[in-house]
């Protein structure tokens, strides 16, 4: 097999390098040549006081690892693959906490609680309320007489008020929500100022709001998955620090993953103008789940290794970190016909883009995928002559894939 032509001390997790751009020829080189890599880094630029991580990029090795949980742990160095060098030991084990950092069983126990909330049914009974939300947001939007962001005034509202809908936020607090998860996870964007310190502030404070809300459920229950998930007495129910983790997670999760989704599939439709004609005239029922392959918010999580194995022909030593880059595997030739092109008819279409499988499958996928349709629906609908005004201006990231500013017009 030859030898990958990256240059030296290349490492997908730079944050300058998403700043930029994803590293599709990278991964592509990766794939063909040495599908698992060891990528070394000094300096503890990651926060974990290690020399590296394994890079892997092919589909069929992502899901190896995300459906093993016994072989790689998403406990002992967190789901996130990298940090920043001044991250103090004991802030990576607080996340423990959050249900995408455990293990089964812990991880069995929490999940089987919180699915509750995202039942078929549960999501059904939000799909006309947020129909008339997506409607309204597009509206809304059609009446800027110039351009407009695309990100603050479409993209990060539905997500938000689903949100807000779900758990029983009021709709007035959306801003809180949208405010404290940026503050999370903008460490490495300069543009923001954010420091470490600010960031745990915010997460600290939306921890606090999500707390007060299940001590007040478990006096008043009302009709909301609050209620549900901590005043279900005889079926299990999660304590308030549990509560508190679980909407920090989702902040993240269910906000800033299906906004820059949102974010990406608007740039693609626009441009990639025959799909956009496309998608107006037929609306395809398969868009939503390409458009989250195209998009792919998380390009990586990590898992560590719990004892020496073998993954793609090279020896994963105990306690060394796996990434895992659904970016690559959501591009990867032997899965998908022509995966470097936007196709919203594509089917089937088994991207990572939700993940690999297994227990961190996401658990909001259904409610996701309804709020990217309802959203491109009304969007075609209100403003079918969307054009692009300007470039998209990126996040500066380690693993998110995430859009600050996108200018768009309705003229024309």
């Amino acid at each position: 097999m030859p030898c990958p032509a990256l240059p030296d001390g290349f490492d997908f997790t730079d944050p300058d390098l998403l700043h930029h751009r994803v590293p599709h020829p990278e991964f592509a080189e990766l794939r063909r040549a040495e599908p698992v890599r060891w990528i070394p880094q000094t300096g503890n630029v990651a926060g974990f006081q290690d020399e590296g991580y394994w890079a892997v990029t092919r589909h069929a090795d992502v899901k190896y690892v995300s459906t093993h949980p016994e072989l790689f742990s998403s406990y002992l160095n967190t789901a996130i693959i990298r940090f920043n060098e001044h991250i103090q030991r004991d802030s990576i084990d607080a996340q423990r906490l959050i249900l995408l950092n455990m293990d089964p069983p812990e991880h069995t126990r929490v999940r089987q609680i919180v699915q509750r909330g995202f039942t078929p049914r549960s999501v059904r009974a939000l799909e006309g309320r947020l129909r008339e939300r997506a409607r309204a947001i597009a509206e809304g939007a059609r009446a800027h007489d110039g351009p407009f962001d695309f990100v603050t005034e479409v993209a990060c509202e539905l997500p938000l008020q689903a949100i807000a809908e779900l758990i029983g936020v009021p709709q007035d607090d959306r801003a809180k929500i949208f405010d404290w998860s940026n503050k999370m996870i903008a460490y490495d964007d300069p543009e923001y100022a954010i420091t470490a310190e600010v960031g745990a502030i915010s997460a600290a404070e939306l921890i606090s709001y999500a707390m007060n809300m299940a001590a007040e459920r478990k006096q008043c229950p009302a009709h909301d998955i609050v209620s549900t998930l901590v005043a279900a007495e005889h079926e299990g129910n999660l304590n308030s620090d549990e509560f508190g983790f679980f909407v920090l997670m989702l902040s993240v999760a269910g906000n800033e993953t299906t906004r820059n989704a949102i974010t990406h599939g608007m740039h693609a439709f626009l441009t990639h103008p025959e799909q956009w004609e496309l998608y107006k005239a037929e609306r395809p029922v398969t868009a939503a789940e390409e458009i989250v392959r195209w998009a792919t918010p998380v390009v990586a999580f990590q898992r560590t290794a719990t004892q020496d194995t073998e993954l793609g022909g090279k020896l994963i030593r105990k306690g060394d970190r796996v990434g895992l880059f659904y970016a690559s595997a959501n591009h990867d030739p032997e899965v998908f016909d022509r995966p470097d092109d936007f196709d919203v008819t594509r089917d089937p279409n088994p991207h990572l883009g939700f993940g690999g499988g297994g227990p961190h499958f996401c658990l909001g996928k259904s409610l996701a995928v309804l709020e990217i349709d309802l959203i491109f629906n009304a969007v075609a609908d209100a403003m079918p002559g969307l054009s692009l005004v300007e470039d998209p201006r990126r996040l500066r990231s380690a693993w998110i894939n995430g859009v600050k500013e996108l200018r768009v017009s309705t003229a024309g």
